[in-house]
């Protein structure tokens, strides 16, 4: 694992990405009650295999497994595996949507001048994407 993402999750974030982002000696680090999601697989992100000698496990709903060790908890959604796939991998052509705006989003950095930070594509981009994709898909004018 990278001190990378070790410093990742003790500061607290909200996200960090590598191979086995968390290993099982980093989610001691992680705030109380943080719930973890992924949106790969469990085996690419996530160190599960040495949390049954750190914590207890429980379900705490649908899809929901608390860790509880003590003073210490949080929760893992869908066992670690992806949880925009947790109803089966049927994407469609809503993928479409995405991948337009990953596209659109890669025209625009490599447009222009953007510094660092969090860049989102303008509302208007978005709607053109979403229209286009009701006239193919949708049939709409």
């Amino acid at each position: 694992m990278s001190t990378g993402s070790r410093r990742t999750a003790r500061s607290g974030r909200r996200c960090c990405r590598s191979r086995a982002s968390l290993a099982a000696d980093d989610f001691p680090a992680v705030p109380n009650g943080a719930y973890i999601a992924s949106v790969t697989s469990a085996d690419d992100e996530l160190d599960l295999t040495g949390l049954s000698a750190l914590y207890e496990q429980h379900p705490a709903g649908d899809h929901i497994t608390r860790y509880t060790a003590t003073g210490h908890y949080f929760y893992v959604l869908n066992s670690g595996n992806a949880v925009n796939f947790l109803h089966g991998a049927c994407v469609g052509p809503f993928i479409y949507l995405v991948q337009a705006e990953i596209l659109a989003a890669l025209s625009l950095l490599a447009a222009g001048d953007r510094g660092p930070g969090l860049h989102e594509c303008p509302d208007t981009i978005r709607h053109r994407i979403a229209s286009t994709w009701l006239k193919v898909f949708n049939g709409e004018p």
